[in-house]
């Protein structure tokens, strides 16, 4: 295609935004996320609880889980409008378990020099793009994954602690990059003090989980939709902040 001034055009899309939601275990993600227009499950852990929701049964491989987006994108007459993959940290070790039969091993770390980690790429970028296929039909891929705490050595200031998703880094890299909203669920605390002697405290909780939507030191989180900073953990007031969502 030859390429001058005259194919210029206004850039715009709308297809589903691609949302990732982490957090500690009991913040309310999976609830969140049942309560999303038309929610199909794919499982890769049992974490519905009481929920009443359409799922697939629960996946044993990464095969199981891409199987059911390719279901989903194939079959142009359902009814769901939002695939909630619940979790993508329980679905990494299926991952790292292929690898390892791929390459005819029993553990990923016997490839050896982290070899293991990089052929898992291909499968998180299969992932993906089955993910943003299923986002230009509309359908509304929500990511749910755990939180852990982790030491980030900053290059211009001390090391500090923050929530981050629980991932290998290179996996964490590519859904940071592929995500059009990265949310972190938690519920806030205040520190109470029984006498102005006490120097620690006990931590409380202050009610009202929220969602945070933009980064700060201590949380991974982004946005493409010029979103608030914090936001109820409602799935009517998230979507009221996304265009796709707002409609």
């Amino acid at each position: 295609m030859a390429i001058d001034l005259t194919t210029i055009k206004k850039s715009s899309t709308n297809r589903a935004p691609i949302i990732l939601i982490h957090g500690t275990p009991g913040t309310g993600k999976t609830t969140f996320a049942a309560s999303a227009p038309s929610p199909i499950f794919i499982r890769t852990e049992d974490g519905l609880g009481s929920l009443e929701v359409d799922t697939f049964p629960e996946a044993e491989t990464v095969a199981d889980v891409i199987d059911a987006l390719a279901a989903l994108y194939d079959e142009d007459n359902h009814k769901f409008k939002t695939v909630v993959i619940d979790s993508l940290s329980a679905l990494e070790p299926f991952i790292w378990d292929q690898v390892a039969i791929d390459h005819g091993h029993k553990s990923i770390e016997d490839l050896g020099f982290g070899k293991g980690y990089v052929y898992a790429m291909d499968y998180w970028r299969d992932l993906v793009a089955a993910c943003k296929g299923l986002a230009q039909r509309g359908i509304t891929p929500l990511l749910i994954a755990h939180s852990d705490i982790v030491k980030f050595d900053a290059p211009d200031s001390d090391a500090y602690d923050r929530y981050q998703i629980k991932l290998h880094k290179r996996a964490f890299q590519h859904l940071y990059e592929q995500a059009d909203i990265i949310a972190f669920a938690h519920e806030p605390v205040y520190i109470k003090k029984d006498s102005s002697k006490d120097t620690k405290g006990k931590a409380k909780a202050a009610g009202g989980r929220q969602l945070r939507l933009i980064e700060s030191p201590a949380i991974i989180a982004k946005n493409r939709f010029s979103m608030p900073e914090v936001l109820p953990l409602k799935w009517s007031d998230f979507a009221a902040h996304v265009p796709f969502l707002n409609k």
